[in-house]
């Protein structure tokens, strides 16, 4: 039985704001990819996200037939940019999105390679800004760089979105050190975007000091999606509490974890 839309309630010493919007689940979902409408619906569902986002340009924005935004009805909706190239492309998509669902919350996508999809980083902050300074929410996509991320939230985005590895490719946290750094030093929520495979992947971000994570691939395209999503669901909050809790030191030598004193026959 798939789980009903039942908003997780955040930890009151440890809440995750964004724009001053308390979110009790740290897990974004995409919508993209899936078999069927009906798959993505129980896999949303089962993820427990609040918030889920789609390509403004798959959604039906006259208001008819089964389009995404009536199947997600209750939970927060944001629209990206993807598929955008400049920013003009991306600040038009960011206005069509805000007139057509009522919401200034946008995720930005500014591509600028197109086997890659690394993101084209001048023509992103330029958008960013142009969209800070019309009232957006702004949640950018972009490449795992400090300096890049640090600009980004010096410019006013309300969280950055630094890629865990290439979009699609499920390779994981490719660059740890770099995200630990980033995680380290934004004064804005870090949201790990794209490259996450399994769940594994996602506690092994959110070990790192992420905020949160948004999958989509990785639940769309599993075998189950469903299952899929239920466990990303439980390895955002496992690895949120395992970084809260604070790992051991690594060490190169074995230490016993029971006392050498007292043993039968010392």
């Amino acid at each position: 039985m798939v789980d009903t839309l039942t908003p997780l309630r955040p930890e009151a010493d440890d809440p995750f704001v964004i724009a001053g919007v308390t979110l009790g689940s740290r897990l974004f979902i995409g919508t993209a990819g899936y078999p069927t409408q009906v798959i993505m619906r129980d896999a949303v569902a089962a993820s427990g996200a609040e918030v889920a986002t789609a390509s403004i340009r798959r959604v039906s924005l006259q208001g008819h037939g089964s389009d995404t935004v009536k199947i997600l009805k209750g939970r927060r909706f944001l629209p990206n940019t993807a598929g955008c190239e400049t920013a003009r492309d991306a600040i038009m998509t960011a206005e069509l999105a805000r007139e057509a669902l009522d919401t200034n919350w946008i995720k930005v996508e500014v591509i600028g390679d197109r086997e890659t999809l690394y993101p084209d980083v001048a023509e992103l902050i330029e958008a960013c800004r142009h969209l800070v300074d019309d009232g957006f929410v702004v949640l950018p996509y972009c490449n795992d760089d400090p300096i890049v991320c640090q600009r980004l939230a010096d410019i006013g985005c309300a969280a950055v979105m630094p890629m865990g590895s290439l979009i699609g490719s499920g390779m994981g946290i490719a660059n740890p050190a770099n995200l630990e750094l980033i995680c380290r030093r934004m004064g804005v929520p870090v949201i790990v975007d794209a490259g996450i495979g399994t769940a594994s992947d996602a506690v092994i971000a959110m070990e790192l000091g992420a905020d949160a994570c948004l999958i989509n691939t990785a639940v769309a395209k599993a075998d189950d999606p469903v299952r899929m999503a239920r466990a990303m669901r439980n390895a955002v909050q496992a690895g949120r509490d395992a970084y809260r809790a604070g790992r051991i030191p690594r060490r190169g030598r074995a230490e016993p974890s029971s006392p050498q004193l007292g043993l039968v026959g010392s």
